[in-house]
């Protein structure tokens, strides 16, 4: 659970032996031309995917970790998909290839459809793989692919290689026919589900890539596609093309024009000032007296965490229900607010971390959702256990979606800490790989203390918001206004764990900011804390400054966004 002593940002490096697989399939006397990269964005330095496609949409480009140049592939690994990506190229008949390239991630594997195959398990540092394949004595195409395993994390390739000489027979220059019937099946605020027919070739379609207006944003190997990180409310115009595994082209289809839906959540609206209150420590206040004496509405309730087996309980000790949390929910209830109850923090054994799979986590989620019919959930995503692991991440993202689909109007928010320009790798990666999965998220809330001894605190907050802003921008293709309208700012009042000390003042200056900024939540650690007491050092229940009683909860009810 979140705590006030220190807040360490530290790494987990789990290093696990590495092993390799090779599979024959030697041919008497392969061709020996000259080697060269057949391979089109081996590197991924163009920005986008194309021409590799990758199952269930779940490869995308990143900037960080990378092997070589600015760019490498991501590939957010689910509990049911391996999130493979490939790319089909001309080849010449009996002849020897090299694949090779550099991989990061536990249990990547790199490989040839139909042959053969390596892999390692390196999750803190490139790796290289290469193996060797011979083609068939008539084919003129291969199929190579990188993928990681199931629930093991996101993985991440780079600077990816297959040496040899390419062609496939003379060379293939008939493009593809011009893909037809393009259509829309479905939208909402930040996607589009699109379907054409198909195309033909005269030695095969291996690809079609999605464009909207001039740029290309997807590309998959069949049919259908789902156009995620839109805007609410915003007009498109797609196309689609059609693609050989000589890199030939088709004309683009007809266009179609799809307007996203109005935005659920943070886009459209939704506005949370939201304190935390923590019944099993810090002399807990009757929220109903806070209510009363500020006008605070909402409370954000700590924390959900694992009594054992992936059953939910306040502080993993405490009953989800008929307690004294249970008893502070109903109060704040009768008084005319409600609460959001916050998976995780610091400390403590997590569900995030225990259950032991997406499904398993969503299940468990889903019984507080029953318990107390809530509007929103948060997920305090910190340490090594969550934050800092790359297979939890994915786990408690997925789970996350599941229950979004599952409970129509679910709000839902990913708490996470930050550095003081903006979200630390594992932060960006956070939000990468939400994009990846598909969780529309509703709001992402950064932490924006325990810096490491900073003084400004309003001047890092705002750093720290503005750098969330351009990594939401630069993920979802969101404008200003939309990604401010899914950040969070959760601070700690008067003195952090590491002495920095945010006072009323500085306060009222961050709220102001984030009304005139329309953010979606404002919320801080501790209504416990609200309490003065100058010269009483970093404690559970008084800020340790000089302030009237509940000051920072009347200041962060003046939230409206």
């Amino acid at each position: 659970m979140r705590h006030i002593l220190g807040r360490p940002r530290r790494r987990l490096l789990a290093l696990v032996g590495t092993a390799a697989l090779a599979l024959g399939g030697a041919v008497a006397l392969p061709g020996t031309a000259e080697a060269a990269n057949v391979l089109t964005n081996p590197g991924f330095e163009s920005g986008g995917l194309s021409p590799w496609t990758c199952s269930g949409n779940l490869g995308s480009v990143v900037s960080s970790p990378v092997h070589g140049g600015t760019k490498a592939l991501q590939g957010a690994v689910s509990s049911s998909d391996t999130a493979q990506c490939a790319q089909t190229v001309a080849v010449k008949p009996n002849t020897a290839y090299t694949l090779s390239g550099w991989v990061r991630g536990s249990y990547v594997y790199l490989g040839v459809d139909g042959g053969a195959s390596t892999w390692t398990s390196s999750p803190s540092a490139y790796s290289q793989l290469t193996v060797s394949f011979t083609t068939g004595a008539s084919q003129t195409s291969a199929t190579v692919y990188v993928h990681g395993w199931y629930a093991q994390g996101s993985y991440q390739a780079d600077d990816i290689s297959l040496d040899g000489p390419g062609g496939g027979g003379g060379g293939d220059t008939q493009a593809p026919s011009t893909p037809s019937g393009l259509t829309s099946t479905g939208k909402t605020s930040n996607s589009v589900s699109l379907q054409w027919n198909a195309a033909t070739d005269n030695v095969g379609v291996t690809a079609y890539d999605i464009y909207s207006g001039s740029n290309q944003v997807l590309s998959v190997s069949g049919t259908t596609a789902t156009v995620s990180g839109l805007s609410p409310s915003t007009a498109y115009t797609f196309t689609v093309k059609a693609r050989d595994a000589a890199g030939n082209t088709s004309g683009a289809s007809n266009a179609v024009s799809v307007t996203t839906n109005a935005g659920s959540g943070g886009g459209t609206g939704f506005k949370q000032a939201a304190p935390y209150l923590y019944e099993g420590w810090g002399d807990p206040p009757n929220p109903a007296t806070v209510m009363n004496a500020t006008g605070v509405k909402w409370f954000t309730m700590a924390f959900v965490l694992d009594s054992g087996g992936c059953n939910p309980a306040w502080d993993g000790s405490r009953p989800l229900t008929g307690g004294a949390d249970q008893t502070a929910i109903n109060q704040i209830r009768s008084a005319g607010g409600d609460i959001v109850p916050s998976f995780g923090g610091w400390q403590g054994s997590k569900l995030g971390a225990n259950c032991s799979s997406a499904s398993a986590l969503a299940g468990a989620i889903q019984k507080v959702i029953d318990a107390y019919s809530l509007k929103s959930i948060d997920m305090d995503i910190e340490n090594t256990d969550e934050f800092e692991n790359e297979a939890v991440q994915a786990k408690i993202l997925t789970a996350l979606k599941t229950v979004k689909a599952n409970n129509p109007g679910l709000k839902t928010i990913v708490t996470f800490g930050t550095t003081t320009t903006g979200p630390s790798y594992y932060g960006n990666r956070l939000i990468e790989q939400a994009k990846s999965i598909g969780a529309d998220i509703d709001v992402f809330t950064i932490m924006p203390f325990d810096f490491g001894g900073g003084s400004d605190m309003y001047g890092n907050t705002v750093n720290a918001a503005e750098g969330l802003k351009a990594k939401l921008k630069s993920t979802f293709g969101w404008d200003d206004a939309t990604a401010y309208s899914h950040i969070g700012i959760s601070g700690m009042n008067g003195l952090s764990d590491q002495q920095e000390n945010t006072t009323p003042e500085i306060w009222t200056q961050i709220r102001d900011w984030s009304n005139s900024h329309h953010i979606a939540r404002l919320a801080y650690w501790a209504v416990n804390r609200d309490r003065p007491c100058a010269g009483g050092g970093v404690v559970s229940n008084c800020s340790g400054i000089n302030q009237s009683t509940w000051q920072f909860t009347s200041i962060t009810a003046g939230f409206t966004g």
